[in-house]
């Protein structure tokens, strides 16, 4: 099959474009012809060591580069001849959709940021991937048609990102808490610094480690250090490659206020942490619906913090919870994605319905 990406740049740090990237290489692997059509960044280099092509599309929102962009895109398709687009951001949809309809060529859109409220252009598609059931659900209350719609749950297990720095760890003081994600205020991070905040004072040997940018790193560096525990809380900046941080971690906690369904979970999993995250949008799906990982309320420190405790008062707990990650993690892997996403193609490709609904 000939399977054409768009979306707006590869550039790490951006979760949909991680999951775009596994999910070309994925697909490059199995014996299809792929490209990524995008602003280009740090990704192209593997794209091209893993045999998927890439071209160069603008995705600037001024009306007369998206003008440009929309021809560029119309040649791109009648020269590639792609048998299926997948757009996987708002504007690559709304690029893509008047270019697919001319071409009679089926478009694919998946939602990654259903918190957006511009997440309902993804309906453009002939189908729309939810990257899990609760961002399905909420995708059909806000008026896309059920028929559209077909659950494939996010992964990362097998991504090529990762390959070769199986062995690579960081050497945290333990017990290390670790959290992974962007700055800013969707992810919940003020709640995790007040519920360490609580652990630190019954486990003083306790250490926080906070990976990741964003706009309000400054406001949150201010917060840590104004708490009686701020001494150890580290913040390191954002970090072209996590995983080290979480094979070296003990606890991984995503206190998100709105999560579709976080990469960061998985890769948590895979390194053997034990794992916290609030029960909204798709970390319950991400976690087994509890069964890998404890599931707290959001917003809610002071549960957060009996949660924390729970692991570091009792070492077997820790432990048992740590075992506990890899329970049905095979369904974490980015070739489960791939073969799910491929069977979307098929029945788009062949006019009819979604066959399934592929949630945890």
């Amino acid at each position: 099959m000939r399977i054409l990406h768009i979306l707006n740049h590869t550039n790490q740090l951006n979760g949909h474009v991680h999951a775009a990237v596994d999910l070309a290489c994925a697909q490059s692997a199995d014996g299809h012809q792929v490209m990524i059509a995008s602003g280009g960044g740090d990704f192209d280099d593997l794209l091209t060591r893993e045999g998927v092509e890439t071209a160069r599309i603008d995705h600037n929102r001024k009306p007369l580069i998206l003008a440009g962009s929309v021809l560029r895109l119309r040649r791109l398709v009648r020269d590639w001849q792609p048998d299926v687009v997948h757009a996987h951001m708002m504007t690559s949809a709304v690029l893509a959709w008047p270019v697919c309809r001319l071409a009679g060529v089926p478009l694919i859109t998946t939602v990654h940021n259903a918190f957006e409220k511009s997440a309902v252009l993804m309906g453009l598609g002939t189908r729309v991937i939810a990257v899990s059931e609760a961002v399905r659900q909420s995708m059909e209350t806000r008026g896309i048609p059920a028929r559209k719609l077909v659950t494939v749950l996010n992964g990362t297990i097998g991504t090529v990102r990762f390959r070769g720095r199986e062995a690579m760890r960081e050497p945290l003081d333990h017990p290390a808490i670790l959290f992974v994600a962007g700055l800013h205020p969707r992810k919940g991070l003020p709640d995790l610094i007040d519920a360490f905040a609580i652990v630190h004072a019954r486990h003083p040997e306790a250490r926080l480690y906070i990976v990741g940018e964003g706009p309000f790193r400054d406001a949150y560096e201010d917060m840590a250090r104004g708490l009686p525990c701020g001494a150890a809380v580290t913040f390191a900046g954002g970090q072209r490659d996590p995983s080290p941080w979480m094979r070296g971690a003990d606890i991984f906690v995503l206190p998100s206020h709105d999560e579709p369904a976080g990469l960061v979970l998985s890769e948590a999993r895979e390194a053997g942490c034990a794992v916290i995250g609030t029960r909204v949008g798709g970390i319950p799906e991400m976690l087994d619906r509890g069964a890998a990982g404890i599931l707290v309320p959001p917003g809610d420190p002071p549960a957060l913090a009996e949660a924390l405790d729970q692991l570091l008062s009792d070492p077997a707990a820790l432990a048992d919870w740590r075992a506990k990650s890899q329970i049905n993690i095979d369904n974490l892997t980015i070739g489960r994605v791939m073969r799910q996403t491929l069977d979307v193609y098929v029945t788009a490709r062949a006019g009819k319905s979604p066959r399934q609904r592929v949630a945890a």
